[in-house]
C-alpha cells in the first residue's frame, strides 16, 4: 500500500493535514493522541498483571487441592516409610 511513497509524498500528505487542522490545533491533536496511547498502554499492562495474578491463583488452588502420596497403614502396624 505505501510501497511506492516517496519522501516528497510524505512532504504532500503533511502539508495537506496541516490545512486541513490548522497549526494551532496540531499540538491538541499530538497531546490527545499521547494521552490516548498512554492510557491503551496502561490499560494492557492491567490486563496482563490480572491476567498473572489469575494463573497464580489457579496454581496455588490446584497446589492445595492434591492429596498427600503416602500412605500409612495402621493394619500392618508399620509407618509411612514402610509399604507392603
Amino acid at each position: 500500500m505505501l510501497q511506492g511513497l516517496t519522501g516528497w509524498h510524505f512532504l504532500i500528505i503533511l502539508a495537506v493535514i496541516l490545512l486541513l487542522f490548522g497549526a494551532a490545533k496540531l499540538p491538541a491533536l499530538a497531546k490527545s493522541m499521547g494521552q490516548s496511547a498512554r492510557v491503551f498502554k496502561g490499560e494492557m499492562k492491567a490486563m496482563k498483571d490480572e491476567d498473572s495474578s489469575k494463573t497464580d491463583a489457579e496454581s496455588a488452588t490446584a497446589a492445595s487441592t492434591e492429596a498427600p502420596s503416602t500412605e500409612i497403614r495402621t493394619d500392618a502396624g508399620g509407618t509411612a516409610d514402610s509399604k507392603p
